[in-house]
């Protein structure tokens, strides 16, 4: 016990900042895009909704070296985009923050799409006539009647999507590295302590994430009992 005490003192507390602040601005920006993608998805013909689907749920289904390997490609400093990116914006993607964000989004994103989606799909449609009917435009109907009805949908699309960008390794390893203090998150964190034999520090780490995953599943079903609350019971 006076070890592991003497460890959480000395432990560096960085890789959770950094996960946390990765996650948070991952989930903002995979929410609106994820909730505009929905919506133009969801009234695509199906021809169009079957191809563009299938691309925006592909960092899903990929394994996340795989998409870490195309990110690299894409904005390393020796491709068109990368070098654009630095030499217009002065923007470095690889082995930096920013590039934590672009791997935790992307690999995220298509949780967010998804939940958005069905839960957009299932809105009674009636409930959109009837705006339409009292002179309502478009986009106040989108986010007076869709957004509320789909709510429960797309608050559990953020917090599985905030879930997923906590846990990213292999394309934030292959994009960002683990730069400590910089890139170093907290499953990149796991994995370094265990190859150096550091199993007491990888066992407090792995509780952490734990604890975050316990809070995260009781978010769910928090918002899972609100939904269901005026459905009887058996």
């Amino acid at each position: 016990m006076e070890e592991i005490v003497n460890i959480l003192k000395e432990l560096d507390w960085s890789p959770l900042a950094i996960t946390l602040k990765t996650g948070v601005v991952a989930t903002v920006i995979s929410f609106f895009l994820g909730i505009y993608a929905a919506r133009k998805v969801v009234k695509a013909s199906p021809g169009v909704k079957a191809v563009i689907d299938g691309i925006l749920t592909l960092p899903m289904v990929l394994p996340p070296t795989v998409a870490g390997f195309f990110l690299l490609l894409l904005f390393s400093r020796r491709r068109p985009l990368g070098e654009f990116l630095f030499e217009e914006f002065g923007f470095k993607v690889v082995q930096t923050w920013l590039g934590c964000i672009i791997a935790a989004t992307v690999i995220a994103f298509p949780l967010m799409y998804r939940n958005a989606r069905a839960a957009m799909e299932q809105v009674d449609v009636n409930l959109i006539y009837a705006a339409r009917t009292l002179g309502m435009p478009e986009y106040l109907i989108f986010w007076k009647v869709v957004i509320p009805a789909a709510g429960p949908g797309i608050a559990s699309g953020t917090i599985l999507t905030f879930a997923r960008a906590l846990g990213e390794y292999g394309a934030t390893s292959m994009l960002a590295g683990n730069i400590p203090g910089k890139t170093g998150t907290i499953s990149q964190k796991i994995a370094m302590v265990i190859q150096d034999g550091d199993y007491l520090t990888a066992g407090i780490w792995v509780a952490v994430v734990m604890i975050i995953a316990f809070l995260i599943i009781f978010l769910m079903n928090l918002i899972s009992g609100r939904k269901m609350k005026n459905v009887g019971r058996w």
